[in-house]
């Protein structure tokens, strides 16, 4: 039958009682907090010591075999991770796997320290069934293992697919870098960089009748304005909303529309930071904001109105992530990703929309496309792969569990303040 398979808490406490696993060590006298580096295998810095802790578990486990099996940290970690997370006596009490200097985990005790392990561990196996959490992580570690992005047209890099790398052997009087064995980058995290350029499709609608569409690359964000005459210092690229003699015919609705656009003044401000984007009003003309359907909905009123001088929030992309994870599993609704703007007048809330003199809807074209795998159940099931319009991005090639995964890794790196907290 083989020899049985430890237990992870009474093996984890003998392991901190020895202390000879560097970083691995208990944090308080009454033994109910420990640590557990957790430090990303791509880092400059990884040694082979911060991950010494799930190659010991591995081999504990007889998941991993020195001298016959690769070495595969991410699975490694998933299933210390997976073993842990199905102990009900023990939580994370600080994930400080961000921190730039020493990235680690702490986890504690929440019963009675570290209690009796003469009970028979319940634990499923690690072939069964875990929590819903347990079975995202675990398809999240596995799949980041085997990225592959679509090839490029000639001539293009060499794959972007990371193979395992061989451990090297322990040197304790000089460390040595300890690269590749987590996989390359999660392609979405492309969305949260500061330099990557997001694609905006800028649509306007004079009482309804679309009159200008644009779509548009700005690393310093865009500004609607209602004359090509203005100030160019300020920033954002300046988007010209058009004369409405050239597409209406009812001079009173023309004379109202001009008079919307002249008040625009300095204009219309949008810029993304991070993983939100901002707007502000430079004129004087009231604006009233929205994230909707493509088009707005009947009865729902605005979400605010954008502040003058200031940036207000309009958008965060961390919740709109979580929905999109919600909407891939079945149990939610499309999550909304259209800014619509109501300018010069109160929000059509009992009235449609297309009565209002000016609306503007600006879509990132990233968010959009993000929706539409998530409606095909994979980019893979689209006819050709998918491109997220997000500057140096390349076409990808996702299955559906890949990009679930890749979206919950997403979830990750975000934080979720309110909009316009600091």
């Amino acid at each position: 039958m083989g020899t049985p398979k430890p237990r992870i808490l009474p093996w984890l406490v003998s392991q901190l009682d020895l202390g000879q696993l560097e970083g691995v060590a208990w944090v308080n006298e009454s033994r109910t907090r420990f640590r557990i580096p957790w430090k990303h295998g791509l880092r400059q810095d990884a040694q082979e010591e911060d991950f010494r802790i799930f190659q010991a578990w591995a081999e504990a486990t007889g998941a991993y075999v020195p001298g016959r099996d690769k070495p595969d940290l991410p699975t490694w970690k998933r299933n210390f991770r997976s073993a842990l997370n199905r102990k009900d006596g023990l939580c994370l009490a600080e994930d400080r796997s961000k921190d730039p200097h020493d990235p680690h985990k702490i986890y504690e005790f929440v019963n009675s320290g570290v209690g009796d392990f003469s009970q028979p561990d319940s634990s499923p196996d690690t072939n069964g069934g875990g929590s819903t959490s347990d079975t995202q992580e675990n398809i999240l570690d596995e799949l980041l293992g085997n990225m592959v992005l679509a090839p490029l047209p000639d001539p293009g890099p060499p794959s972007l697919a990371v193979a395992p790398q061989p451990l090297r052997s322990p040197s304790l009087d000089s460390p040595t870098p300890f690269p590749n064995l987590e996989p390359s980058e999660n392609p979405l995290k492309r969305l949260l960089v500061p330099g990557e350029e997001w694609e905006f499709e800028v649509t306007a609608f004079y009482r309804g009748r679309q009159v200008f569409q644009q779509t548009i690359s700005c690393p310093e964000g865009l500004r609607l304005v209602g004359s090509e005459v203005g100030n160019r210092t300020l920033p954002g690229w300046p988007i010209t909303l058009p004369d409405p003699g050239m597409s209406l015919t009812d001079r009173g609705v023309m004379s109202y529309v001009r008079h919307v656009l002249s008040s625009l003044g300095g204009g219309l401000a949008l810029r993304r930071a991070g993983q939100r984007l901002w707007a502000q009003r430079l004129g004087h003309c009231h604006t009233y904001w929205a994230v909707s359907e493509e088009l707005p909905n009947s009865g729902h009123g605005p979400d605010g109105e954008v502040p003058k001088d200031k940036e207000g929030g309009v958008f965060d992309l961390g919740p709109f992530i979580v929905d999109l994870i919600t909407f891939t599993e079945g149990s939610g609704r499309s999550p909304r990703y259209a800014l619509w703007f109501c300018v010069g007048e109160s929000w059509p809330q009992d009235q449609p929309w297309t009565k209002r003199l000016v609306m503007v809807k600006v879509v990132p074209t990233c968010l959009r496309a993000l929706v539409e795998i998530a409606r095909v159940g994979g980019a893979s099931s689209l006819e050709n792969t998918v491109d997220l319009h997000i500057s140096n991005s390349h076409p990808l090639s996702l299955t559906s569990d890949q990009y679930k995964a890749y979206l919950q890794d997403l979830v990750e790196d975000m934080d979720f303040q309110g909009p316009g907290e600091t």
